[in-house]
């Protein structure tokens, strides 16, 4: 396959698992954080932002690393189970989290986007 085609694919791949974690992402969380940002919710804005980075930056790491395309597409689920998860744990061992970001707690956002970060690097740092 040509190198721009290659290129082509796994950019339109990536974005497609960025798009379909955010739907995802979107539809598990108890609040709507669409709706929240569009009121000015910073704390949504936080949250969601860091979650996004967070799996991005394992999509970056697995487009990097990995040696197929499958193998990309694989890993790329694994990050966005991963990411998930951290999302249902956290959320319970806090306990807040849906009244917290409602009432637009900015620290609190910006505790649950950077512990998705810091999950999205430690995952994208074990695919290496």
């Amino acid at each position: 396959m040509p190198a721009i085609l290659a290129y082509l694919l796994h950019l339109a791949t990536a974005i497609a698992m960025v798009m379909a974690f955010f739907v995802v992402y979107t539809r598990v969380t108890p609040y709507d954080e669409v709706h929240l940002i569009r009121e000015g919710n910073g704390a949504a804005a936080l949250s969601l932002g860091g979650t996004l980075l967070g799996f991005s930056v394992t999509v970056a790491a697995a487009l990097t690393y990995t040696g197929s395309y499958y193998q990309f597409i694989g890993w790329g689920a694994v990050g966005m189970i991963v990411q998930l998860m951290v999302f249902v744990v956290a959320t319970r061992l806090l306990r807040m989290s849906k009244d917290q970001i409602e009432a637009n707690n900015c620290a609190f956002g910006g505790l649950l986007g950077a512990i998705s970060l810091s999950i999205g690097l430690i995952n994208a740092g074990s695919i290496s």
